[in-house]
């Protein structure tokens, strides 16, 4: 795709935001197609996504995909890979992919409050170990079945707004073991002062 606005916003869309006003805040504007610095230190830390596929005929579907921080991982300059974990073996984002390339990957990252919208094309990739091993953490206690290739065409960072702040146990950790020795240092002080 040459142009990532085409990618992100169809005629029919852009239709749209001129008739409701939209449209100019977004014409000229320089979108993104390749990944940078910035984007690979947000997925770094990722450890959550959904991916959007839909059929041939246009039947849309979100699944959500997790794994361990960074498990979304960049593999040139305009690819990035996932693991594809053993799950609900409904196949449905498989399926649509063999019919239609075309995918969306919508990630929220609660603690920070921010959105990144990746649009591009997917592909099912079987029988790469090399690949795989480049993907899976040998750590992270789930079954790979294989990988899904993600070839970016336009992304975006979206604003904060109505995101609720959210944070995973990790994140909170380290605040509760700060807590945990701060209370520890009050209780013998104040048994220090009752003498």
């Amino acid at each position: 795709m040459d142009n990532p606005e085409d990618a992100m916003f169809s005629p029919a869309v852009k239709a749209e935001q001129a008739r409701l006003g939209s449209r100019a805040q977004f014409e000229g504007r320089e979108w993104k197609s390749e990944i940078t610095d910035d984007l690979r230190r947000f997925l770094a830390v990722v450890d959550t996504f959904f991916l959007a596929t839909a059929s041939a005929d246009g039947r849309p579907y979100v699944q959500h995909r997790g794994g361990p921080p960074g498990f979304l991982k960049t593999i040139g300059t305009h690819t990035l890979a996932f693991a594809d974990f053993a799950g609900n073996r409904q196949y449905i984002s498989l399926g649509h992919l063999k019919e239609n390339d075309r995918a969306h990957i919508f990630i929220p990252h609660f603690a920070t409050q921010q959105r990144v919208k990746l649009w591009g094309r997917a592909r099912v990739v079987e029988g790469d170990p090399e690949l795989m091993e480049r993907l899976v953490d040998p750590a992270y206690r789930a079954r790979p079945e294989r990988a899904i290739a993600f070839r970016l065409e336009a992304w975006d960072i979206n604003c904060r707004q109505h995101i609720v702040p959210r944070y995973t146990e990790a994140e909170i950790a380290p605040a509760i073991d700060q807590l945990a020795q701060r209370i520890k240092e009050l209780e013998q002080e104040l048994a220090r002062l009752k003498g």
